[in-house]
């Protein structure tokens, strides 16, 4: 991998940021590669637009923003209408199916698992981020597995670690029970 760029997509209050950051300092921190993190709200704080945009790199990033992003993290239907029914066949394109109706024909790679369902059935709907980690972590050897663990640890709430963790494995290993259609 020289470089990736990954668009992660929802609304407000999703943890879209939260995972931007998990991931970029994942990357940089614990898997020693260069990263970027762009960030774009809706003029709402919560339930308005949402993105986080990060590149991973081996060398230094000249350029912060993406362009032809290989992988896109969809949370909700607008973000899909806006970003994921465009991508490219080379695009791996992850989409919540609890809350994202695919059309029929994507052109990308795609992939879904019922984050926000499984995080409901947790107790605790702010996980569905943290359990989509996991399946993007089973799904791509961008960060190691080890370094998206301490990540998350470090910028959870002191306390919910084994919460967090637990949630995080739901993700990964869903993908081992073999991937759904959206």
């Amino acid at each position: 991998m020289k470089k990736m760029e990954i668009r992660i997509a929802g609304f407000g209050g999703q943890g879209v940021v939260l995972l931007g950051n998990i991931m970029g300092k994942a990357a940089s921190i614990y898997n020693k590669r260069f990263a970027a993190l762009t960030q774009s709200y809706g003029p709402e704080s919560r339930g308005g637009s949402c993105r986080a945009e990060l590149i991973i790199s081996e060398s230094p990033i000249e350029y912060p923003y993406i362009i032809d992003p290989g992988i896109q993290v969809i949370l909700s239907q607008e973000a899909y209408i806006e970003f994921g029914g465009k991508a490219s066949k080379d695009t791996l394109l992850i989409v919540d199916s609890g809350l994202v109706k695919v059309d029929n024909s994507p052109a990308a790679q795609l992939l879904s698992i019922p984050a926000s369902r499984m995080a409901q059935e947790m107790g605790r709907p702010v996980v569905a981020n943290i359990i989509m980690l996991g399946f993007l972590a089973a799904h791509s050897n961008i960060i190691s597995r080890e370094a998206l663990e301490r990540s998350i640890k470090d910028f959870i709430p002191a306390g919910t670690e084994s919460f967090n963790m637990k949630a995080f494995e739901m993700g990964y290993h869903y993908s081992l029970l073999g991937d759904r259609p959206a």
